[in-house]
């Protein structure tokens, strides 16, 4: 029997390696509120395309990983200029006051 042409399309498509994440994937992913993702989306800080008649966000999957390595440069960049005080370290104490 052959096949319906539908089964063969849904079949392909399910095969398909995604290129762009909606804002809820995003935010999924990021393990954030879909409304931080439009914040970011909005504010320029993660590039994203507008599609379709509604306007649907969409953010290509290379663009958010580009976007996390950036974050983990920024951040660590703010670790070197802002290091935590040795008193503040975890399992340090405060023995000034003695």
């Amino acid at each position: 029997m052959p096949r319906k042409r539908s089964d063969s399309v849904e079949e392909h498509a399910s095969q398909l390696t995604p290129r762009f994440y909606t804002l809820n994937d995003v935010a999924t992913l990021l393990a954030s509120a879909e409304a931080q993702a439009y914040a970011m989306v909005r504010s320029g800080d993660l590039l994203a395309i507008k599609i379709g008649g509604r306007g649907q966000w969409r953010i290509e999957v290379t663009v958010l990983d580009e976007w996390i390595g950036h974050q983990y440069e920024r951040t660590a960049t703010y670790i070197r200029e802002n290091p935590i005080p040795e008193s503040d370290r975890p399992g340090k104490r405060d023995t000034s006051a003695r």
